[in-house]
């Protein structure tokens, strides 16, 4: 590491730039490290140079539309030697590859916000970075806080780092962002405060892992002792502690292993680096080897911590907790054994405060004194969750028993219902598809025209000629000899990511797209946005995001629902099943922006060179703009949750082809040959050469 004390990482005076920095996360926490530190000097967004990220506190950010134009055009006293990278994952390799070719000679720490970088790329920036000498923390990281010098990277802190970070003498060094913060204010309740906050990031491959930290913190004169949140996976704990075996770490360490419990249960932590992988990785093992260094029980409340000679000598090295909220209760004990004063007076208290209560039927059943009330959520994760909240789509609704309930159909032995409505009136005087509507979404349909589009969407998906999986699925059902219904389950068997589910990716990738803006309606075409300019946006962030993963050597995200095999000779391809609807809205005066976004897209991803051809918008993005336009105003108005918004283009597809499938397996029935979907013995080929027995040569 070029690194010799916590400081060098980061410290007053530090200047700071962010990758990405128009993104929705980035700009927003950009904001209020400003309000906090004013630490940081730029940014840079493809398509956004010239724009300003305006601050309410500090100095207003500006955004330069690459790396090599921020290095260039800052004064050499601006130019950056700390660099946050926001960038989603297959980005990441290609902006720090950038920092590294334009900012060598100023850039000391690169700090790597993003998640699920993969190993390869995270591998080959290390060795980048290694060889430049400069130091990387993350992938995944929170941040890192140094608090005497009221100085931030990152998030954290949430919205109020100084409500959570007192100055004091302990490093909080944790695999999980959100841990730093809690671990700081439980301190508090103990009189002591935090010297650094330090999030390692839990991907699978740590780049600045624990013993490098500790070689730091060793050195930190502000530091007493090291509070660590550990978590399963990786064998990062077990170098540190050799380091700390070998003497160059002597001060000591509050531990608390998660995952223990979770361990027996299969349960994941959500973190991709918290995966056990053979012997020492388990948080049981783990917690074993923290024991045998310490050479102390672990904490218990209930035990009575006499000042016994032994004692002390073995907190010298520090004791592990078993339960998170017994960290600051540990401290102390480690403090007043070494002699050792608090950073202040305790504050505040540790108690039960749930933020949220809702157990259901449990509910009923306890005396009322059992039954939490819902507590008052502390700041900065009121703001945090509100902000939540008012951005997300859909709503969260409350989990219940729903074994003999429903509130899709009900039948009181006379009446069959669907959300209320009597099914022999819906038989009367609606369609099918109104009918499918009311039952899949729980509302009538909003506009005379959807039905409509959903009838047309079904018969779209009917099928696409008997090649298709699905449809060959039906023949070799009936090929075999099965009954009917299992020629529809062959051909739902059949249906996957690839072959009709891509529509529930396009649902996903437009709600990424549109859930910032302020459009409610999808059929209103005085919307205010700029279609052209979002697309343009979207294919040149992607463009760079495929260039960038092929110079890694690694795969990239793909935008779903563009590009169909059949459909791609001519310069401007189309699927004609996309085009007959169309049409249809265009003879009806209909607007609906998911579709015709998805036109604006293809041409804009030839204009930016990824493609040489405009491709065709596949007949599953009809679909998912289709059925997201039904949904959308329910989304907006929290009446619907986003899985089923995401849940219904996929559906749409499945329901017609599954009754393509049936089509299929009545005209193979009738005029096909039992076993002629078998493909014969001499068409077949072996990849694997015979081992042992009898063969003939070839």
């Amino acid at each position: 590491m070029r690194a010799r004390t916590l400081a060098d990482l980061l410290k007053k005076g530090d200047r700071v730039a962010v990758s990405n920095i128009t993104g929705r996360e980035a700009s927003h926490v950009s904001i209020v490290s400003q309000a906090y530190c004013n630490n940081i000097v730029g940014g840079w967004a493809l398509g956004h140079g010239g724009e300003m990220v305006r601050c309410s506190k500090g100095d207003d950010i500006p955004v330069f539309a690459d790396c090599a134009g921020l290095m260039r055009q800052l004064p050499p006293e601006r130019r950056p030697n700390k660099v946050i990278v926001y960038s989603p994952p297959p980005a990441v390799y290609g902006d720090v590859k950038e920092t590294l070719n334009y900012g060598s000679d100023c850039v000391e720490t690169i700090y790597i916000i993003t998640e699920h970088v993969s190993v390869e790329v995270s591998a080959k920036i290390h060795n980048l970075a290694r060889d430049a000498g400069i130091d990387v923390v993350g992938c995944n990281t929170l941040g890192v806080i140094n608090t005497h010098d009221h100085v931030r990277v990152g998030a954290v802190g949430g919205e109020d780092p100084d409500e959570t970070f007192v100055p004091g003498s302990a490093t909080i060094i944790s695999n999980s962002g959100n841990m730093v913060n809690t671990i700081a204010s439980y301190l508090t309740t103990a009189g002591i405060g935090t010297s650094f906050g330090i999030s390692t990031g839990k991907d699978t491959l740590i780049l600045t892992p624990l013993a490098e930290l500790l070689r730091l913190a060793q050195l930190d004169d502000n530091t007493r002792i090291v509070v660590l949140y550990v978590e399963p996976g990786g064998l990062y704990e077990r170098q540190a502690l050799a380091l700390a075996r070998a003497g160059e770490f002597t001060k000591p360490m509050v531990v608390y292993v998660a995952g223990r419990v979770a361990e027996k249960k299969s349960v994941s932590l959500g973190h991709a680096g918290a995966v056990v992988e053979g012997g020492g990785t388990s948080a049981s093992a783990k917690a074993a080897e923290f024991d045998a260094y310490f050479g102390v029980e672990p904490f218990s409340m209930e035990m009575r911590y006499r000042g016994t000679e032994e004692l002390p000598e073995g907190l010298r090295r520090g004791i592990r907790v078993r339960s998170l909220h017994d960290i600051p209760a540990a401290v102390q004990l480690v403090y007043r054994a070494l002699h050792m004063d608090r950073d202040f007076a305790p504050r505040g208290e540790m108690k039960l405060n749930p933020w949220f209560a809702n157990i259901g039927e449990l509910g009923k059943k306890l005396p009322a004194v059992l039954v939490p009330a819902p507590g008052k959520i502390p700041e900065p994760f009121k703001t945090q969750f509100d902000r939540i909240l008012q951005a997300s789509l859909g709503f969260m609704p409350a989990r219940r028993t729903m074994r003999n309930q429903s509130h899709a159909s009900s039948n009181d032995g006379r009446v069959t219902r669907i959300y209320g409505r009597d099914v022999m009136d819906l038989m009367r005087n609606r369609s099918f598809a109104e009918a499918l509507i009311l039952y899949w979404t729980g509302e009538e349909p909003a506009r005379p025209f959807e039905p409509r589009l959903v009838e047309m969407s079904l018969m779209a998906a009917l099928t696409n000629g008997p090649g298709t999986l699905s449809a060959q699925a039906a023949k070799m059902s009936a090929s075999a000899g099965n009954s009917p219904h299992t020629a529809m389950i062959a051909t739902l068997a059949t249906v996957g990511t690839d072959h009709g589910g891509n529509g529930r990716e396009a649902v996903k990738y437009l709600a990424d797209l549109f859930r910032p803006t302020p459009m409610n309606d999808p059929y209103d075409p005085n919307h205010g946005l700029d279609l052209r300019a979002m697309a343009m946006q979207t294919a040149t962030a992607f463009k760079q995001a495929k260039d960038a993963s092929k110079d890694a050597g690694v795969n990239y995200a793909r935008i779903p629902c563009l590009g169909h095999p059949v459909f791609h000779d001519q310069d401007v391809n189309y699927d004609p099943r996309e085009r007959a609807i169309w049409a249809y809205l265009e003879s009806e005066g209909i607007y609906n922006i998911f579709l015709h976004f998805y036109h604006e897209l293809a041409g804009a991803l030839r204009e930016v060179g990824v493609s040489r051809k405009v491709w065709a918008v596949n007949v599953d993005a009809a679909i998912a703009s289709v059925w997201l336009g039904i949904a959308w105003p329910k989304l907006r108005q929290g009446r619907m949750t986003f899985e089923r918004a995401a849940d219904l283009a996929f559906l749409g597809f499945a329901l017609g082809r599954a009754a393509g499938g049936a089509g299929e397996f009545l005209d193979h029935r009738d005029y096909g040959l039992p076993l002629d979907m078998r493909v014969p013995v001499e068409e077949c080929k072996s990849l694997t050469p015979p081992v042992g027995g009898n063969h003939t040569r070839p």
